[in-house]
């Protein structure tokens, strides 16, 4: 019987060795369930949080670059509470997710990574590149311990948007050797993908610009723009723009003719959001330039397909990235000004039918959109969002759209708006009224510019976690033990991006008081 020490050695090798997620499960307790226990030490503050990090032999990935930034926070921060929620919070994806590492099978230097979004074994594209995204503040050099999860993540990411470019969520790859479990729901999806290889099928724009957006930062803070020509990036890429263009066009033709959707879903559900009306096709859109957006970042059913936030991310960085490319000698020609343009008729399309006349008078930019006249007034707490606007760099946060769009956001205007002495901060259907997400009142701080937004809008969150010390998905505004999923790793992962830029931009408010005496009326 081998010991207990000799079992997490063997892992320690093993996380050096990128056979983590194989070795790890076998010695260490599921964080499924470890997440669902307060486990101690218990911070010394008024919300005695739990500590939530594994044992470092039980760690998926050990980072003495983030480890550092951990430290660097410590010594800004005064408030016990402040800092343990976001030990716990930024180094979760590290500590938990990274399920596989390894190689291509066909190619020995293509680095791979296997993410998962936390409690479900499959790798999201949107999720993962959120859940990573945040560690580009400790990244500086293409050499850095966190620079191959970077690589990894946007190799694997790739060779997913290669495979099935209009799915989501996707299984381990074969070099894993991780036993793969198909979802065994029922969907008819156009066009059809493997189910061996696919864990979901929802089309989500955003996963194209999540993607495009982890590619940048890896590329801003490494200067590394050899990597992105050695793989499969480039083709990756072309992926993205044909089928955006495919679902660029609209319904009906310029002779009236009927134009057979790219994408269709259709799923037995017990949710009008789980699946798409009108047989698959969901609502007519007209010619706009947009991009269609079946799914939301939620992964509900859109209302009116052009979601405006996606719109928003892609055009980013479709614009952003073209640098990349225009800097690869084995670039196709012309794809930089094709993925410029593609961006360019984006913007045009999201100002002229992205904004409209709120119920007040104010000039705001829709949820969604159909390019007839329909419109959703609405935002979601799912990144993208109307409210992350400015973070995801669309356009400068004291836009005069913008800033009506947010005061509709962050009121009783916005249906899903959820206010209750827990947290004030935007909900989503695809929980319920009333469940207020953190990851929203995250996103309202950074966003913000305002000293007293920004700390009443982390005090609520440290409030919201039930002691748990983690980012849970969603939480009653009026019962803080009443919440949705404790393992929730692009929640956890959003905090700590917020603490990161707030020590660059804001340090001083890390060294506030965040007990409950010290929240404003």
């Amino acid at each position: 019987m081998v010991s207990q020490y000799a079992a997490r050695l063997v892992a320690v090798v093993a996380a050096a060795s990128g056979l983590v997620g194989q070795v790890a499960s076998a010695s260490c307790p599921s964080y499924s369930s470890y997440s669902q226990t307060r486990h101690k030490p218990f911070s010394e503050g008024a919300y005695t949080l739990a500590y939530q990090r594994p044992e470092p032999a039980c760690r998926t990935f050990n980072s003495t670059a983030v480890e550092d930034a951990i430290v660097r926070i410590k010594n800004l921060t005064s408030d016990p509470d402040l800092f343990r929620l976001f030990e716990n919070t930024y180094p979760n994806t590290l500590d938990t997710a990274i399920k596989w590492r390894g190689f291509a099978a066909n190619n020995s230097k293509e680095e791979l990574a296997f993410i998962i979004t936390g409690d479900i074994d499959a790798m999201w594209i949107r999720d993962s590149a959120n859940q990573v995204a945040p560690y580009r503040s400790a990244l500086s050099s293409k050499d850095d311990d966190i620079a191959s999860i970077f690589r990894g993540a946007i190799n694997m990411q790739a060779r997913y948007l290669i495979i099935s470019p209009y799915c989501n969520a996707f299984l381990p790859p074969p070099e894993a050797g991780l036993h793969v479990q198909p979802n065994g729901a029922s969907y008819s999806v156009t066009p059809p993908y493997d189910r061996n290889v696919v864990f979901t099928c929802n089309f989500e724009l955003d996963d194209f610009g999540a993607f495009l957006q982890l590619s940048y930062d890896y590329y801003t803070r490494t200067g590394d723009v050899d990597f992105f020509g050695k793989f499969q990036w480039i083709q990756a890429v072309q992926s993205i723009m044909a089928a955006s263009e495919a679902l660029r066009k609209p319904t009906y033709g310029p002779d009236g003719a009927w134009i057979p959707p790219a994408y269709t879903f259709n799923s037995q559900t017990f949710t009008a959001f789980g699946t798409l009306g009108n047989n698959g096709m969901n609502y007519p859109v007209n010619d706009t330039g947009m991009v269609r957006a079946p799914f939301r970042p939620s992964d509900d059913a859109a209302i009116y397909d052009f979601q405006i936030p996606a719109n928003m991310m892609l055009a980013r960085y479709l614009e952003a990235t073209a640098r990349i490319m225009e800097e690869l000698p084995n670039a196709p020609d012309g794809l930089a000004s094709e993925m410029r343009d593609m961006a360019d008729g984006i913007r045009a399309g999201i100002e002229q039918y992205g904004v409209v006349t709120a119920p007040n008078g104010d000039r705001i930019y829709a949820y969604e959109v159909d390019g007839f006249g329909g419109q959703n007034l609405m935002d979601d707490a799912n990144i993208p969002s109307l409210l992350s606007a400015p973070s995801l760099g669309y356009l400068q946060a004291n836009d005069t759209v913008y800033q009506a769009t947010r005061k509709f956001v962050l009121s009783r205007s916005n249906p899903w708006w959820c206010q209750g002495p827990v947290i004030n901060a935007v909900g989503s259907p695809h929980i319920k009224p009333g469940a207020a997400w953190p990851m929203a009142q995250i996103m309202r701080a950074m966003t913000s510019d305002d000293d007293r937004e920004i700390l009443d809008s982390i005090f609520e969150v440290l409030q919201s976690t039930d002691r748990y010390g983690l980012i849970h998905e969603s939480v009653n505004s009026f019962d803080a033990s009443q919440w949705t999923r404790s393992w929730f790793g692009w929640g956890n992962a959003v905090f700590g991006q917020m603490i990161m830029e707030l020590a660059d931009r804001k340090p001083e408010l890390l060294n506030e008081s965040f007990q409950p005496r010290n929240k404003s009326s």
